[in-house]
């Protein structure tokens, strides 16, 4: 057999290089098989033996502790290849087929290059010239071996692991709040402040709805929550935090906080650069899942229903989406409101009016998906109100049951909040004890380490003043919430639900919240009339019927009673006048406040009335200059003889300008007597008397 592999090297093999490739799968392997990788070191004594000199003789050693199911991220691997691409390698070397490649596609495209280099490939079992075709067949069976072999040993691991997973006794890492106990079943964490907290984050969750509430109200309580070291330094331990968003998502989603066991969550693949990702396997496609296994911190029908709200929660369209989570914005039914047209959810755009926002419920299913126009808008004030009637009336003979409630949810609420801070200044005044112990066991002639403790144990006692200094003050805080004056306000809101209802202090969000846990969907259709349909949790229907709101334009528009009103006072009276009267009568403008000279005046060019001025005007009255040029007499003359009486004004504007009815022919002014005598024809002065 050697002499039959000597015979295959040439001169040509010889002057090249000889490379060996030395890798192990994982470190572990590397760390405990080291009979394996002796053998592998020990190919290089082949290679002298087959004429190679030791100082050419090179070793690639950089992928042990690698996988060898795929080429990508083995450098050693991929500097061989290239090696034998350029012609510098005349014999590779490797105990076995599966140390070199695991897959058939990098293992033939070694034996190729190879081939063509005219490179030899020697194992443990003997050496091969690729360019022949006998040693090239039996090159790919080894390579065809190697990937079954593989293949095979992970199947009989993978049905090990999932036969005990079907029994449910496959250990797997347990999520913070659970551990292994001493016979091996899984139990609530004995940390009370962590099974503490933990309950907190579902109680928080049940009563706010959506996992920001719950982050929100830890950052606000100032409340750390637990997180347990997986691997490296201080592997077990557990380190307090700040709550972030997607661990309570993480959380929530988690089935084994409900008592059940499950296997296959999650499947490994490789993504379009071969990096091992984990992707997630929707819930009917769990291999396992067996319920009740252990204990749990919530029962299975609690964690289907925080599935739900999770999924309601969602942001997008269609109907499977509706009913989100109430956020800011006065629209009432934002997330409830269905298109009686196409079924789509609606979505709520706010618009400046009258200097605040009022809601618009509109329909963009067509305008976002297929570039069409809206499908119908809603103006959201006159909905939102006929729905506020309909639970004033629905809601009021419960509402003595619900303050109760929620009387009852307070005093829970501040029962979990002062064991959870009891539970933080336990552990407080343990950390404070344990460095004051510490403390004092140290050798007093250590005095940088007597110094480092003593700095610990002052810190740790910092830490509990301020603790129970932030204890006493929530702790009369609450006191204060269970008081009976604050059942009182609790009972006095359900005899005056309705004023509070309808109070502008009652923020928005809250609002939302009652008719989230009354109402289902609400289906509005737009026609002369907008219909509401309502669909009450439980099945129950309602439907409703309200008018058309109108343009803006239409409601500006002074009522024609009004406008035929003014017309009519106008012929004798000015702006101020007719303002005086339409508010005597009790008429308003647009927005029910009373007319003003200015708004008279905006009345009369919008309608195109004509004033006080042009109307007189139209009937003959001239200016005091018109009426002075031709009597020969100045403006201020002409007023006089106007207070006199001498002669007939008409008052217009801001009730001093005045008009003059023009003189009849053969009249004249006759100062003195008040009196107009006719005048002979050939005077054509006026005459005073003395």
């Amino acid at each position: 057999m050697l002499t039959e592999s000597s015979s295959k090297v040439s001169a040509d093999h010889l002057r090249r290089d000889a490379f060996l490739y030395v890798r192990q799968s994982s470190l572990r392997q590397v760390v405990e098989n080291t009979e394996s990788t002796q053998r592998q070191y020990a190919l290089r004594d082949r290679a002298v033996a087959l004429g190679w000199p030791l100082e050419r003789i090179h070793v690639i050693d950089c992928d042990l502790g690698r996988s060898g199911a795929h080429a990508q991220d083995r450098d050693g691997f991929q500097h061989l290849v290239a090696e034998v691409a350029m012609g510098h390698a005349g014999l590779v070397l490797g105990l076995e087929v599966s140390r070199l490649a695991r897959n058939n596609a990098d293992w033939h495209r070694l034996i190729e290059l190879a081939a063509l280099a005219h490179t030899l490939i020697l194992d443990e079992d003997g050496i091969y010239d690729p360019a022949h075709f006998n040693d090239r067949l039996l090159l790919g069976l080894k390579g065809a071996m190697s990937e079954a072999e593989l293949h095979v040993l992970k199947a009989r691991l993978q049905g090990g692991i999932r036969n005990k997973a079907r029994r449910g006794e496959l250990a797997l890492a347990l999520p913070i709040g659970l551990v292994y106990g001493a016979d091996g079943k899984v139990a609530l964490d004995p940390d009370r402040q962590i099974q503490e907290t933990v309950r907190l984050l579902f109680t928080t969750f049940r009563d706010g709805g959506s996992a920001a509430a719950v982050v929100r109200r830890f950052a606000r309580e100032g409340w750390r929550f637990p997180r347990r070291i997986r691997r490296g330094i201080g592997q077990g331990d557990v380190v307090w935090g700040a709550l972030e968003h997607s661990r309570v998502i993480q959380i929530l989603h988690n089935p084994r906080y409900a008592g059940a066991f499950v296997y296959g969550r999650t499947c490994g693949g490789l993504n379009p650069q071969f990096k091992p990702i984990q992707r997630r396997v929707a819930r009917e496609q769990w291999p396992v899942l067996i319920r009740d296994v252990h204990p749990g911190y919530i029962d299975w029908a609690e964690y289907e229903r925080n599935q739900w709200t999770l999924a309601q929660n969602e942001a997008g369209f269609g109907v499977a989406r509706r009913g989100s989570v109430p956020r800011a914005g006065v629209g009432l039914l934002q997330g409830r409101v269905v298109c009686g047209r196409c079924g789509a959810r609606m979505r709520v755009r706010y618009q400046e009016v009258a200097g605040h926002l009022e809601p618009y419920y509109q329909c963009a299913e067509a305008a976002v998906r297929r570039a069409g126009p809206l499908c119908q808008s809603v103006r959201g004030k006159p909905v939102d109100e006929a729905i506020s009637a309909l639970l004033l009336e629905t809601l009021v003979p419960a509402a003595l049951e619900a303050a109760l409630a929620v009387q009852d949810e307070i005093a829970g609420r501040i029962a979990q909040a002062e064991a959870l801070r009891r539970s933080q200044l336990e552990r407080a005044r343990y950390a404070a004890e344990l460095a004051r112990r510490r403390y004092l066991h140290v050798d007093p002639d250590h005095r940088l380490v007597a110094d480092a403790l003593e700095a610990d144990w002052n810190e740790q006692l910092r830490q509990l003043d301020a603790l129970q200094r932030e204890h006493e003050r929530q702790r009369g805080l609450d006191q204060d919430l269970l008081g009976a004056e604050a059942r009182g306000r609790i009972l006095a809101l359900a005899t005056e639900f309705q004023p509070v209802w309808q109070d502008p202090g009652t923020a928005p969000i809250e609002r939302k919240r009652i008719v989230a846990l009354l109402i289902e969907d609400v289906t509005l259709v737009k026609a002369d009339q907008v219909f509401i349909h309502v669909r009450f949790r439980g099945g129950q229907t309602q439907s409703l019927v309200i008018d058309k709101p109108q343009p803006i334009a239409l409601i500006r528009k002074t009522r024609p009673e009004v406008v035929a009103r003014l017309d009519q006072l106008l012929d004798h009276c000015s702006d101020d006048e007719a303002a005086l009267r339409l508010n005597a009568e009790g008429h308003r403008n647009w927005k029910h406040e009373p007319f003003t000279a200015k708004k008279v005046s905006v009345v009369r060019h919008a309608y195109g009335l004509t004033s006080r001025f042009q109307r007189l005007r139209a009937q003959g009255f001239l200016t005091a200059e018109e009426l002075a040029e031709p009597l020969g007499v100045c403006a201020t003359t002409l007023y006089q003889w106007g207070r006199d009486g001498l002669l007939q004004t008409a008052r217009y504007g801001n009730g001093k300008r005045c008009l003059f009815a023009p003189l009849a022919a053969g009249e004249i002014i006759v100062k003195g007597q008040g009196s107009k005598t006719p005048r002979p024809p050939q005077r054509t002065t006026l005459q005073s008397t003395t």
